[in-house]
């Protein structure tokens, strides 16, 4: 993980235990408290897995250029070897 990832995952958290903390001293009642923590919280779930299919897009992008890096780099080697064979 990067250190903006972890600067947005903190920044999630903190947010998350500002707004719980936010919400259960609020004068509401239970129910009302409940439902907004609970809202809260499924916020927080579902902007940690934005975040993660982020990343997981960014890192599929990264594997297919290494991979496509390393084609190219071997065919490079085979070409040489080959010519190296034929001139042997």
């Amino acid at each position: 993980m990067n250190d903006n990832s972890k600067v947005v995952v903190a920044l999630l958290a903190g947010l998350a235990a500002g707004a719980a903390l936010g919400i259960l001293f609020a004068p509401d009642k239970g129910d009302e408290t409940r439902d907004k923590l609970s809202q809260s919280l499924k916020d927080l779930g579902d902007s940690i897995k934005d975040k993660a299919a982020d990343e997981i897009n960014s890192l599929s992008s990264l594997k297919d250029k290494v991979v496509t890096s390393i084609k190219t780099k071997l065919r490079s080697v085979e070409e040489e070897y080959s010519d190296d064979v034929e001139h042997a």
